[in-house]
């Protein structure tokens, strides 16, 4: 059997050659392709089809406040029975703030493409479900933004959620700084 490396190569070249729009980086054993959101989906599916990366492990995002494309979602997608692993990114930009679902793809997408709408506000167009998952409804910010400051926003929604800034710090889930173990400076450990 080929080593992963060969595999992880091979599978890349028949991809990229099939979407010659497609752009491939190479860092320390990792490939990244940079996949255009007009041919997200189709790649996708050509990557599962014809190149045996049956398993979606992962989505997420990126926000590159200042710079344009601001975002980008990254995928992970694995060939389950060898383990060979490909990342895939797709640009964002700011103004547009969507890219193509890949639920038709791989089902294991639908959760997944929900958390990133719901904290980065990066829509998945032909999602089935495009809805918030962790936030509640009618909330107005996206929280893992770099822009979305630490303590939080106000809110406008009484008896559903905070109605002002939450505080940080001295809260009960923030560590001391200090030289201490983790354990020494962890907030349960004070008492």
């Amino acid at each position: 059997m080929a080593n992963l490396t060969q595999l992880q190569n091979e599978a890349a070249e028949r991809i990229c050659t099939r979407f010659p729009q497609i752009s491939r980086k190479e860092f320390r054993g990792d490939i990244t392709l940079t996949v255009p959101a007009a041919i997200l989906t189709e790649a996708m599916a050509y990557a599962k089809e014809a190149c045996g990366f049956d398993m979606l492990v992962c989505v997420s995002a990126v926000d590159n406040l200042g710079q344009e494309p601001r975002f980008e979602t990254n995928y992970t997608i694995t060939q389950a029975e060898t383990g060979a692993n490909l990342l895939v990114r797709c640009p964002v930009s700011e103004a547009e703030c969507a890219v193509p679902s890949v639920v038709s793809v791989w089902s294991a997408a639908d959760w997944m493409e929900r958390e990133q709408y719901d904290l980065m506000g990066i829509e998945f167009i032909g999602h089935p479900d495009m809805r918030r998952i962790m936030m509640w409804d009618g909330y107005p910010y996206h929280p893992l933004r770099k822009d979305f400051p630490v303590e939080g926003k106000p809110t406008e929604m009484p008896g559903v959620a905070f109605t002002e800034k939450a505080p940080t710090a001295g809260g009960p889930f923030i560590t001391r700084p200090g030289v201490g173990t983790a354990g020494e400076r962890e907030p349960r450990a004070r008492g």
